[in-house]
């Protein structure tokens, strides 16, 4: 069966990262294990990938960190979405729509 994943485009790693948070906090692997999940595993975020951005949507004031104690009973870093991230998910999502839905309508052009 041929390899059925995709790689992320460019900037698209935040967005989902943002979308995933939107719902309860959770930590890094939780957040990896998430959109491979919604994805049926078409999405598969490498840890080399996810903690930069992590610290940089944290850098930016879109998501806030806490330490707190994993379902394992280990010590994970917990990240949730701030007001400001909310409002950054709502417009980036709208661009991601209108920008997917222009290229559909190239790729069905006739």
């Amino acid at each position: 069966m041929p390899d059925q994943r995709i790689d992320l485009p460019q900037g698209s790693l935040d967005l989902l990262i943002l979308k995933t948070l939107a719902l309860e906090q959770q930590h890094g692997w939780a957040i990896s294990e998430r959109i491979q999940q919604i994805s049926s595993n078409v999405l598969q975020v490498q840890q080399g990938s996810l903690y930069p951005a992590l610290h940089r949507l944290e850098r930016r004031g879109w998501i806030k960190a806490q330490w707190g104690v994993s379902e394992n009973n280990r010590r994970a870093k917990y990240y949730a979405l701030t007001r400001t991230g909310r409002k950054k998910l709502e417009a980036d999502t709208e661009a991601w729509r209108k920008l997917s839905a222009a290229v559909a309508q190239v790729l069905d052009a006739v």
